[in-house]
């Protein structure tokens, strides 16, 4: 117990050494004196998302382009100062804005209840319309022809009830579809057409502009409707009011001079919608803000959500584990006493899984291989992670098999034990033994590696502390209790992997003194 106490009072202090290293927002009211200053805006967004907002240029490796390249370009210009785009995982946009990673957040970033109690959103600068798109074979059994937005919003929406609908985290249609559809969250905007096209979800739910580019070109797929209109807005920090007006005023001089449609048509995106952008009031800017609702408190409800979360993770972890074992200790067999082609197929199989990132691995098991082999999100999550620590696993048991005197092999096999005997009663019983804690530890690993497996949808307990974190608008409340069921699965095992320890150590003593 007392190391745990140390453990936390360490980590206390790293967190709050590295705070205190970390950049942080200027205060009220020198937001816009900074950025004149710096002579630079620097805004948060996420190349994953891809085109048309801010992508790599294909003919110029290493220069991004996008509509929201050129929109930053101008408003910086009206500012008096020079754009600078900062990488930032989408999702997590909003959290870096507050902690002052950039200036502003500009990225597709939808107007919706959750983030308008965190931030503050500038005029919009693109309307787009939820789209909802199926197999084109399914469009009669939603009850629709197809062909765009001919049916009810209302209705669309019920008829999703039952049907697994794949969409962004934290989106404007993930709140949409609360309730109304089993969600599957996804991190790209590839991904989750691909998937429907597979059969792997029902629907997907997402902005027309990505419905555009990565769902309509696909002919198997159809729109069956439009369900509700948005904005994409630029987020700044609440006590950066002066920043937000001035932008306001660059948008509105951007919009007004016809420099926004240009914009827009140079990405194909401008329509009738955008018309009333350029018009924009005050009445126009509450309607669209409208009155959030206050945040729900971290209570209960969000409790047992992590605790489901926390049981995915464990079912995910203990059968990946139970692929792991065994799998690594015929790999170790077969690196030590196989022929030489299997030799060299085992060490191959170590050394690329060692050697390559697991979420690589999790992506190519999923996604890459999905036209030849369709497999269930839990189940690619329990071979990719289960394929990938085999080979830690391998390692380990070689190690043990290789802390065994050979003599002991030797003596087996002149008392006339074949060689497959002797490993099985003489080597593998102490190989393993000596293996156990490093097992138990590897374990504890991967217990934390798996919340690497929400990137194929899988939503487990990392995945919801975001999920809610976002919901309550604080990541205190969802972070310490994300850290507390880690530490309540873990913890025990690590007391187990001492206990195994030192276990070992004293019969190795006694065989010593012996």
């Amino acid at each position: 117990m007392r190391t745990a106490w140390i453990a936390v009072v360490v980590l206390g202090a790293l967190v709050l050494s590295f705070a205190s290293g970390c950049p942080s927002p200027t205060p009220a009211g020198k937001g816009l004196e900074r950025i004149r200053s710096a002579a630079v805006l620097r805004w948060g967004g996420d190349t994953q998302g891809g085109e048309p907002y801010v992508y790599d240029d294909p003919a110029r490796p290493g220069h991004l382009i996008g509509f929201e390249v050129d929109l930053a370009a101008a408003i910086a210009r009206e500012l008096g100062v020079r754009a600078e785009f900062v990488q930032n995982d989408w999702s997590n946009l909003v959290p870096s804005l507050e902690r002052g990673t950039f200036d502003i957040v500009m990225n597709g970033l939808e107007v919706t209840d959750a983030r308008t109690g965190r931030v503050l959103f500038t005029r919009p600068y693109y309307v787009f319309a939820e789209r909802l798109m199926v197999r084109a074979a399914d469009v009669p059994s939603f009850g629709g022809a197809g062909g765009g937005a001919k049916r009810d919003p209302i209705a669309l929406l019920e008829s999703l009830k039952g049907h697994k609908v794949g969409t962004l985290s934290n989106s404007l249609a993930f709140e949409m579809l609360r309730g109304s559809a089993d969600t599957i969250i996804y991190e790209g905007v590839e991904e989750p057409y691909t998937d429907l096209q597979r059969g792997r979800t029902d629907a997907v739910l997402l902005d027309d502009i990505i419905a555009a580019r990565y769902g309509v070109p696909k002919p198997d797929l159809a729109v069956l409707g439009d369900l509700r209109d948005g904005y994409y807005a630029i987020a700044v920090r609440p006590a950066e009011p002066e920043v937000k007006a001035a932008i306001d005023e660059a948008l509105g001089r951007i919009a007004a001079s016809g420099e926004l449609r240009r914009i827009l048509d140079g990405s194909s995106i401008w329509n009738a919608r955008q018309e009333r952008l350029s018009t924009w009031s005050a009445a126009d800017q509450a309607l669209m803000l409208g009155q959030p609702p206050p945040p729900p408190v971290f209570g209960r409800a969000h409790v047992v959500l992590f605790l489901k979360g926390a049981a995915v993770t464990l079912f995910v972890s203990v059968l990946a584990m139970a692929l792991a074992i065994p799998l690594g200790l015929l790999l170790s067999l077969v690196r030590m006493y196989g022929g030489s082609p299997a030799r060299f197929f085992a060490g191959a199989y170590v050394e690329i899984y060692r050697g390559t990132p697991v979420l690589l691995q999790l992506y190519l098991l999923y996604y890459g291989l999905a036209p030849v082999l369709k497999l269930g999100a839990l189940t690619a999550a329990i071979i990719g992670l289960g394929m990938n620590y085999a080979a830690y696993e391998a390692e380990v048991y070689r190690a043990g098999m290789q802390a065994v005197p050979k003599t002991q092999m030797e003596a087996a096999l002149s008392l006339g034990m074949t060689r497959s005997l002797a490993l099985r009663r003489v080597v593998l019983p102490q190989a393993i033994r000596h293996a156990i804690p490093n097992v138990t530890n590897d374990f504890i690993a991967l217990l934390k590696d798996s919340s690497l497996v929400s990137v194929i949808t899988v939503v487990e307990l990392t995945k919801q502390m975001t999920i809610s974190a976002v919901d309550v608008r604080t990541w205190v409340g969802p972070g310490l209790t994300c850290a507390a069921l880690y530490f309540a699965m873990s913890y025990p095992l690590g007391l187990l992997a001492r206990r195994l320890e030192r276990k070992l150590e004293g019969e190795r003593n006694e065989e010593d003194a012996a």
